[in-house]
């Protein structure tokens, strides 16, 4: 007791904090990252990079201040229905907090849209505009992600227009998407789900009857509509109600505002009270007579949404991969300046091993995201097996890191402690954030039953064999390791594929698992250079031994120095 009391006020206060007096955070998400730089550096083409670079380093700047402070305050203050005009006309408003329109402003002034379909920019970036765009959705999510599924929906409905929508129209409206003006940014939505099916949209109810004008009224309930407030809405609806599941499914466009300017009519029941990403509007919403396009084929409404539920997925994969990088960090940054026992946190041996765990998942997710990125660029460039592969890798990546990031974001929420569980700081809205994603777009039993149909459908099992194979070839440390599990796999393919459909199905889960933790393996193995090998090679041997069970022998904690090169992270 003397002896604190003889110590100066000033160091009181010192001794009396959370960390150190030296403490510091990121102000650039995007030169902090290193694993993001290595690989921009070498996936980008040269021109690509001079376009992209200096808008990333911006992006990053904006993510990690501005935008991170808007994101709480979006979160804090909800968007609010207001049903009636102060005369009693029901007017259908959705008021958003000021925070929500900058928000929308960063994303446009990234060009994440921009870069993918202003024309020119379009064809001169044509085998890589995908990898262009997600690069600024990575660094966005990582300061915001309850906008980043409106973000989501909008590229999902360009996207549509691109594939289906006829000229001029075709033009007008993804001129609206890819500007620089976030005052005529249309932003796009897709109503699928109805309460008498959820997943199994094939149970849905929502009608379409065609009118002498050509055009279509959707009369019927959808009921979990995220971002209500979209300008271009795609929704699923039946032109003949005795064709029943998908195969009686069309899918129209419907307008916000119609071409006098009216609202077109669509009632918002409420807006869903959400656990997260509480910053976008997700809604209940009654058709009455709404006015509508087809798009596509009659009947073919399913197999044109999936364009979208695809990209969709990919999105919520990076979504995922950016929102638990974000947590990593968050708990890394925390960790590297919190004395506890005498000590700095990240000093104490069960920490570092933690942090071992949750930085090589992360490694490997990053690459598997971003092999999903670069089969889309290169399936829209004509490469067959490139688009077989995207239809098993889309979901497993969806399924996967989702999963993944949900536990890497309540990890290191323990890692902080209590002030981990505390509003004031970002962790409890990244964790809150990040809860939905294994349910959006399709929950993981969902995609594992996506998965099977794919290996069903196409040659996409052999595809990524074949891929595993030549990684496992190219890296001599690796080699036999990854080929002997390979061939367990390869044997028992045969035999899932005799099974009965139920056993099947229980069986695939296990089975595809495992695949999706060799394909992470081979993808590490394939990318390992002198640059990037203080990440991969620490994370190759973690996920080694992750992969076989747990056996009991003595062990030991990475150093500091082997956590900081994993982690890769400047600040």
């Amino acid at each position: 007791m003397a002896e604190t009391a003889n110590i100066k006020p000033q160091k009181q206060l010192n001794i009396n904090s959370v960390l150190q007096d030296d403490a510091r955070i990121s102000k650039n998400f995007f030169t902090s990252d290193l694993i993001l730089q290595h690989y921009l550096k070498y996936k980008f083409s040269d021109d690509a990079s001079k376009y992209m670079y200096n808008k990333l380093d911006r992006l990053g700047g904006v993510a990690a201040t501005e935008l991170d402070e808007h994101s709480k305050l979006a979160d804090k203050n909800v968007p609010e229905l207001i049903k009636r005009d102060p005369k009693g006309n029901t007017i259908n408003d959705i008021r958003f907090h000021p925070s929500y329109a900058r928000m929308l402003e960063v994303a446009v002034e990234s060009e994440m849209f921009h870069v993918k379909w202003e024309p020119t920019l379009r064809n001169r970036y044509v085998k890589e505009r995908n990898s262009l765009g997600f690069s600024a959705g990575y660094l966005f999510a990582m300061g915001e992600m309850g906008l980043y599924c409106p973000l989501c929906m909008t590229d999902g409905a360009a996207r549509l227009i691109d594939k289906f929508i006829e000229e001029p129209q075709r033009s007008n409206l993804l001129d609206r998407i890819q500007t620089l003006d976030p005052k005529r940014l249309f932003t796009g939505a897709m109503f699928l789900t109805e309460k008498s099916g959820g997943s199994d949209v094939g149970a849905n109810l929502v009608t379409a009857k065609k009118t002498e004008n050509g055009e279509y009224l959707l009369n019927g309930e959808k009921w979990f509509c995220s971002n209500a407030n979209a300008d271009l809405i795609f929704a699923l609806a039946r032109t003949d109600q005795t064709i029943s599941g998908l195969k009686g499914l069309s899918i129209f466009l419907i307008k916000k505002h119609l071409e006098t300017g009216e609202k077109n009519p669509i009632d918002i029941i409420r807006l869903k009270d959400k656990l997260g990403v509480r910053s976008m509007a997700s809604a209940e919403c009654m058709l009455t007579d709404t006015k509508a396009q087809l798009v596509g084929s009659e009947f073919e409404g399913f197999a044109v949404m999936a364009e979208m539920i695809n990209l969709s997925r990919i999105y919520t994969a990076m979504g995922s991969l950016s929102g638990s990088r974000r947590a990593l960090i968050e708990a890394y940054q925390f960790l590297k300046f919190r004395t506890s026992f005498g000590k700095t946190a990240i000093e104490h041996p069960l920490i570092r091993r933690k942090l071992e765990e949750l930085g090589s998942m992360h490694v490997a997710n990053f690459y598997l995201v971003w092999r999903s990125i670069e089969a889309l660029d290169n399936s829209e460039n004509g490469h067959k097996n490139e688009a077989e592969l995207l239809r098993l890798i889309t979901p497993m990546s969806k399924k996967w890191v989702s999963e993944n990031a949900v536990y890497m974001a309540r990890e290191c929420m323990e890692l902080m402690g209590g002030i981990g569980y505390i509003e004031d700081g970002a962790m409890p809205k990244i964790l809150r954030d990040l809860l939905v994603n294994p349910i959006w777009e399709g929950a993981g039993n969902i995609m594992i039953l996506d998965m099977l149909r794919a290996v069903e459908k196409t040659n996409s099992f052999e595809i990524i064999c074949n891929e595993i194979e030549s990684s496992a070839l190219a890296n001599n440390s690796h080699t036999d390791w990854i080929l002997e599990r390979l061939q367990e796999l390869t044997v028992f393919y045969p035999q899932l594929m005799k099974m009965n459909r139920e056993t099947r199905e229980t069986s695939a889960k296990l089975f595809f698992e495992k695949l999706t933790n060799l394909y992470q393996i081979s993808l590490l193995a394939k990318q390992t250079s002198s640059d990037n090998s203080p990440w991969i090679d620490i994370s190759i041997e973690y996920l080694k031994g992750a992969y076989t069970s747990p056996k009991l022998e003595e062990d030991t904690a990475l150093s500091n120095k082997d956590i900081d090169q994993l982690i890769a992270w400047e600040f």
